[in-house]
């Protein structure tokens, strides 16, 4: 064999050779196999959501970043989700992603680092949602005292609807409506957020009645298994509910954003049913309370009221000192009456006796002859009078009518005259209309004549003027 003088790495040894593919996969292994299973803290970086429901972020410290992704399943499974800026402690598998030559860490669980950390953010979003007006003490509704409808937005199974119900049961008889959502975990604040909706979206006077008041309840718990009741979406829905909201979310000494947005916050869900309907007991009992003080008052008053009356009592005079002048004046016209009407009844009785006396049949026959000559002799008066007024009305008229006839164009017409008159019935009197007019009337003494009109002839000197024929000009 003959051996070829050059640099050792040149020559040809026993290093395998690798496919790019078996290489990335190689890789793979050892890395998954060095490391396994990790817990990673760090600060979460940008953080994407694709739409198949996977997520994209980065975890990075002040040194290096390393990429993670949680698949949809993992994601809905998070107590806590992971948002930019947040110190969380990851846990999950490092792998390859051999298209793009990198390594990431599958995320199965974050948890936030610490409970320092959570509060952090969770400080912040209460001043983010307080800056928008969203807990003023302005915005908060009151609870109607005696509600007929109660809206339970809590989970199905567990002790807290049990002693809702329970609690209920002793108070005043009313309509309970649950609406079942989760109560922690990924899905709690959208399923809360749309039952407060949903409730607020009833018609009054449907077939689902409307409720008086809302009651979001849950048991206590950590903060991370309350962090749904901090979410954003939640604590906007609250605020927007026009129906009264009690937030009983946890033991008396959890503090959950939902409680600053409620129109009344109990510290547990049986102390929520309490504050929403009263106690039928404690009520009758208030009510017969209520109606013995209105009835003491009322005695008290009228007991009051009389006392003053006996004593502004003896300032005054005594009755029958201010009824004795009445009185004694009452006997003087009493006893004044009878002898009064007596003479009255005698005075009367002569004036009926002397009116009588005048109603004789003589008297009366006397008065009627009387009269009955004045009537006879103003007849005859009026008679005189009216044949005088009609011998005078008739001298005058005729009087007036020779005048008439004197005066009136027949006379005229006698004496040689006549009227011109044109086809509209109109009176002509000079030649020249006589001579525009289509024919003419001509009346005399004895009659009327119809003649047709024509032009009248022009006069000059030494001409005598020939009237046309057919013309009476």
């Amino acid at each position: 064999m003959d051996l070829i003088d050059g640099p050792e790495d040149a020559i040809p040894g026993n290093t395998p050779e690798f496919t790019v593919s078996d290489l990335s996969g190689a890789v793979k292994r050892t890395l998954e196999g060095e490391f396994g299973r990790v817990r990673v803290r760090g600060e979460v970086g940008r953080v994407v959501i694709a739409r198949t429901g996977h997520m994209y972020f980065d975890l990075k410290d002040d040194r290096a970043v390393i990429a993670g992704v949680s698949w949809k399943g993992q994601v809905a499974r998070m107590k806590v989700r992971p948002e930019e800026g947040m110190e969380v402690i990851a846990t999950g598998r490092l792998t390859t992603f051999a298209p793009q030559s990198k390594y990431q860490l599958q995320v199965e669980s974050i948890e936030p680092a610490g409970a320092g950390a959570l509060m952090a953010m969770l400080e912040a979003r209460r001043k983010a949602l307080a800056a928008e007006g969203l807990f003023d003490a302005g915005r908060k509704r009151r609870l109607p005292y005696l509600p007929r409808v109660v809206g339970v937005v809590t989970s199905p199974q567990g002790a807290v609807i049990r002693d809702i119900l329970h609690r209920l049961s002793d108070r005043f008889g009313v309509h309970v409506l649950v609406w079942p959502v989760a109560v922690q975990g990924q899905g709690c604040a959208p399923q809360v957020a749309r039952a407060i909706e949903g409730f607020n979206a009833l018609a009054p006077g449907g077939p689902i009645p409307r409720p008086d008041v809302l009651i979001v309840a849950r048991g206590g718990g950590s903060i991370e298994d309350l962090w749904g009741f901090n979410e954003e979406i939640v604590v906007r829905a609250a605020a927007a509910s026009d129906i009264p909201l009690i937030s009983a979310v946890g033991h008396e000494t959890d503090t959950t954003l939902i409680d600053h947005a409620s129109d009344q916050r109990a510290p547990t869900p049986t102390a929520a049913a309490e504050i929403a309907v009263p106690v039928h007991a404690d009520l009758v009992a208030h009510v017969s309370n209520l109606n013995a003080r209105l009835v003491r008052g009322g005695a008290q008053s009228v007991a009051l009221r009389r006392q003053r009356l006996r004593d502004v009592g003896r300032a005054l005079p005594r009755p029958e000192n201010l009824l004795a002048p009445a009185m004694q004046r009452f006997d003087q016209w009493a006893e004044r009456v009878p002898g009064s009407l007596r003479a009255a009844l005698l005075s009367k009785r002569q004036e009926l006796r002397g009116a009588a006396a005048g109603l004789r049949p003589t008297a009366l026959n006397t008065q009627i002859a009387r009269g009955r000559e004045r009537l006879d002799g103003q007849s005859a008066r009026a008679d005189r009078a009216a044949l005088a007024r009609l011998d005078s009305l008739g001298t005058r008229l005729a009087s007036l009518e020779r005048l008439r006839q004197s005066l009136g164009y027949p006379a005229t017409l006698q004496r040689g005259y006549a009227v011109v008159r044109d086809d509209a019935g109109e009176v002509v009197t000079s030649a020249t209309r006589a001579g525009q007019a289509n024919a003419l009337q001509v009346e005399f003494r004895d009659g009327t004549l119809d003649v047709m009109a024509g032009k009248r002839p022009k006069s000059g000197k030494g001409t005598k003027p020939k009237p046309e024929q057919g013309s009476l000009f």
